[in-house]
């Protein structure tokens, strides 16, 4: 058998040990299946794309925001009940 070594930070490694814990599998075996699944697929086994937070047009957006922001020039908004 192989060892493999991976990093990752100390967060996300102590929240998937627990997530495996919590549907009775080991981490290596969660690794092992994706792993199973990439190979028989011949992809990754979900999609991948990106962030829309981080898009061009939506941070422009937010720094104009936060510009009318620092100026005062905020809107009040209510949330309505739709029926």
């Amino acid at each position: 058998m192989a060892t493999m070594s991976i990093r990752t930070n100390d967060e996300r490694k102590y929240s998937f040990e627990g997530f495996c814990e919590s549907i009775g599998i080991s981490v290596t075996a969660a690794v092992n299946m994706f792993m199973t699944a990439c190979l028989r697929e011949s992809r990754i086994p979900f999609e991948i794309k990106a962030d829309p937070f981080w898009s061009e047009d939506n941070q422009a957006r937010l720094k104009v925001s936060l510009e009318h922001a620092r100026q005062g020039k905020l809107t009040k908004h209510e949330i309505s009940e739709v029926n």
